[in-house]
């Protein structure tokens, strides 16, 4: 009896934060999306989400601190 595996998904957190990147711009291919529905959670997304928005926030801080005198 032959057991296959499932092949180890690499690079999941690197897909997750793609995939929110492109959230944030608002442009997204189907067929990316369904692939990457695929391969991750919504564990994946909803951290990654979370930490791409607090990134934002703290670039458009830092920007207007350089900004303002």
């Amino acid at each position: 009896m032959t057991h296959e595996q499932k092949p180890v998904k690499k690079l999941s957190t690197w897909r997750a934060a793609r995939t929110v990147l492109w959230s944030f711009f608002g442009v997204r291919r189907g067929k990316d999306h369904d692939e990457d529905m695929a391969h991750l959670t919504a564990l994946h997304i909803i951290i990654a989400g979370i930490i791409g928005g607090v990134l934002f926030v703290l670039s458009l801080l830092t920007i207007v601190n350089l900004m303002m005198p």
